[in-house]
């Protein structure tokens, strides 16, 4: 992604962010269409391009998770409506000083492996891709397409205590202690210890488990473990840079245990990230690099996330991004983060 196409994208975000949004945010609606997918294939969109794409459908009023290239929807017989943006997303390439770039197809069953020993000259770049939005597009073969895709994420969609165990079961094999009946959510490096109030505090079990999730991405920050900075001050810039990091990071971890990311929003959180992107546009895609490394560490993504492509032409347009950058007891929204020393 080009500086230009990074301010643009870093500015709008800005825009949501002054109005007390945090756009990349999803409740996960298990009446709605689910995750972000290709219209074509019906593969789903990988990486940290969740991010990038809910902020899309946020910045145009859409909730259809559904996308596609331009060369994509003409195949489909289907064009842009005349004014609408596409939203760039991430594609990898793999070069090697030997041979021409490799392009990884869209939802391959296989992420980008790094390097082997004997092929220690190999790198991975990004490219930016175009994708519309299903709100975006017009022809006579929308309608059918979204009924099928609609029709897909039904038969697939998994009830809440399925999901919730499920949650339970990857936060829970994570290797850093939890301590209950905190008045707050936190995590203490120092300690390596993650601290969260009693479970019926929470509004709803989804809003336990997403800000367990919150928690546990500070964690991989760890020396230990990927090794950021951790040692900043609650007014510091790197301190709000780790913030972010956990933000997205638990929004893509919510995305892929299907629990969405209810957290509260914090004013001043709010004005601290305002400040960090406008200072620094590019940083927000070192800070989605960031977040995938931490939830790759959590809760790698699947092998297979949907069915095959009907064909070789199938997405020539299509993206991922591969190493970028309980009981109900109460009404309260405890807080996460911030003490001196603790995340």
């Amino acid at each position: 992604m080009d500086p230009a196409q990074t301010e643009r994208l870093v500015a709008s975000l800005i825009a949501l962010l002054e109005r007390g949004t945090t756009p990349w945010r999803r409740e996960w609606d298990v009446a709605g269409p689910g995750h972000h997918v290709n219209l074509r294939s019906g593969r789903r969109y990988r990486g940290a391009n969740p991010i990038l794409l809910t902020l899309g459908m946020h910045l145009r009023g859409s909730a259809l998770p559904f996308w596609c290239g331009w060369g994509e929807a003409r195949a489909l017989g289907l064009v842009p409506r005349q004014g609408s943006q596409a939203v760039m997303v991430l594609r990898p390439q793999v070069h090697r000083r030997s041979s021409q770039p490799r392009v990884a197809a869209f939802g391959d069953a296989s992420t980008i492996a790094p390097p082997s020993d004997q092929d220690a000259s190999a790198w991975v770049s990004y490219r930016p891709v175009p994708v519309f939005n299903a709100a975006d597009l017009v022809g006579e073969a929308l309608p059918a397409l979204l009924q099928q895709r609609s029709l897909r994420a039904h038969t697939a969609r998994r009830g809440e205590p399925e999901r919730l165990a499920a949650a339970e079961a990857v936060l829970g094999a994570w290797p850093v202690a939890v301590t209950h009946g905190s008045d707050h959510a936190c995590y203490v490096p120092s300690a390596d210890r993650i601290l969260l109030p009693v479970r019926c505090a929470f509004h709803s079990a989804a809003a336990f488990y997403a800000t367990w999730a919150h928690e546990v991405v500070h964690s991989t920050g760890h020396r230990t473990r990927l090794a950021r900075d951790l040692a900043g001050s609650p007014s510091s810039p790197s301190y709000a840079r780790e913030e972010l990091v956990a933000e997205l990071g638990s929004v893509l971890l919510g995305d892929r245990l299907e629990i969405g990311s209810d957290l509260a929003n914090h004013a001043s959180y709010l004005a601290s990230w305002i400040a960090l992107l406008r200072d620094t546009p590019g940083l927000l895609l070192q800070v989605l690099g960031d977040a995938r490394r931490a939830v790759d560490l959590i809760a790698p993504e699947a092998a297979a996330v949907s069915a095959p492509p009907a064909s070789p032409l199938d997405q020539p347009e299509a993206a991922l991004l591969d190493d970028l950058p309980a009981a109900v007891c109460g009404r309260q929204k405890p807080v996460t983060g911030f003490e001196p020393a603790t995340y």
